[in-house]
């Protein structure tokens, strides 16, 4: 794994220009870029002015996306997985890092669920921004529906700026040789849609994306164990919304269900080390202290042989 540009670079509000580590990228064929690693609604958070992130770009951070590209051909193709409210930006540093000749066209946009952080970046390829064409968006029936029923999401689809592809549960959708994405259902809060994880297979390796679920206890109930899907994968980005119970103060938790990290970890303890090493912590909300890079729980995390997923980060597929 590389990382290919400096947390500064990515997330500076006022400028995004690519560092010397960009220079020295993975250039795999088929490869997985992290473009965010917050929860939806980014760090700095909104209506908390005390957060250092406001004066120092270095500690700020997208909401959690991935990119997925395929350099085979001589335009490279790319698919994001979730249209975060900070799209423009990932897409200028996916610019970057696997450029094309119409930066802001993706091939593609896996949506998890219809909570901000993961669909209201699609608002960018209206006619009002990008103005796309056809960008093909994947989603479940019900996360399809409520687009097509609700503005301003109907609107892209009116003036054909996308287009909704139909998922199926576990059904894989075939990108071009070697690579399929594949979603699966995850129990966690379902407003307005469906919520799932994706497996991310290329020609040599595969990935798991899981930003959100309530906990691994439920989908033992439903007849999923983590540690299978963790098995059958290279890399698995899981679920690290808080890191402890108590980082809400005068909320209750029980409301915003996720399994911490510390729960994680603990329930994680007896996998191989190889097992372990395939974890990446992502999807961190802005009270999380793995976003601080001196905290001393991102040494817990390392020391018991887990990863914590970082703007930039590149894993071959």
């Amino acid at each position: 794994m590389k990382n290919l540009f400096a947390v500064a670079a990515l997330v500076s509000l006022a400028a995004c220009t690519p560092n010397d580590a960009q220079q020295t990228a993975l250039q795999c064929d088929v490869s997985l870029i992290v473009l965010g690693v917050a929860q939806d609604a980014g760090k700095p958070q909104i209506g908390n002015p005390d957060d250092p992130a406001w004066d120092d770009p270095s500690l700020r951070r997208l909401a959690s996306s991935l990119a997925l590209i395929d350099r085979r051909g001589e335009n490279p193709k790319r698919w994001l997985f979730d249209a975060t409210p900070d799209i423009k930006f990932q897409l200028h540093n996916l610019n970057e890092s696997a450029p094309t000749d119409k930066p802001a066209f993706v091939n593609g946009v896996f949506l998890t669920h219809a909570h901000i952080g993961h669909y209201a970046g699609l608002m960018m390829f209206g006619h009002e921004a990008a103005g796309a064409q056809n960008v093909q968006v994947f989603a479940m029936p019900r996360m399809a529906a409520f687009l097509s029923s609700n503005g301003p999401w109907s609107q892209l689809l009116t003036y054909h700026n996308i287009f909704a592809a139909i998922m199926e549960d576990g059904a894989p959708e075939q990108l071009a040789n070697g690579i399929s994405v594949t979603p699966f259902l995850v129990p966690h809060r379902q407003e307005f849609s469906e919520v799932v994880g994706f497996h991310i297979q290329g020609p040599e390796k595969s990935a798991l994306y899981l930003p959100d679920i309530d906990s691994w206890d439920k989908w033992d109930v439903e007849g999923t164990r983590i540690e299978d899907m963790i098995a059958g994968v290279d890399h698995a980005y899981l679920d690290a919304t808080f890191f402890s119970g108590d980082e809400l103060p005068g909320r209750d938790m029980s409301k915003v269900p996720h399994p911490t990290v510390s729960h994680s970890m603990a329930r994680f303890e007896p996998l191989s080390p190889q097992e372990k090493a395939k974890v990446h912590f992502i999807h961190m909300n802005h009270t999380n202290p793995l976003h601080n890079p001196n905290a001393p729980q991102r040494e817990v995390v390392h020391k018991s042989g887990f990863d914590i997923a970082d703007e930039g980060d590149e894993i071959c597929l």
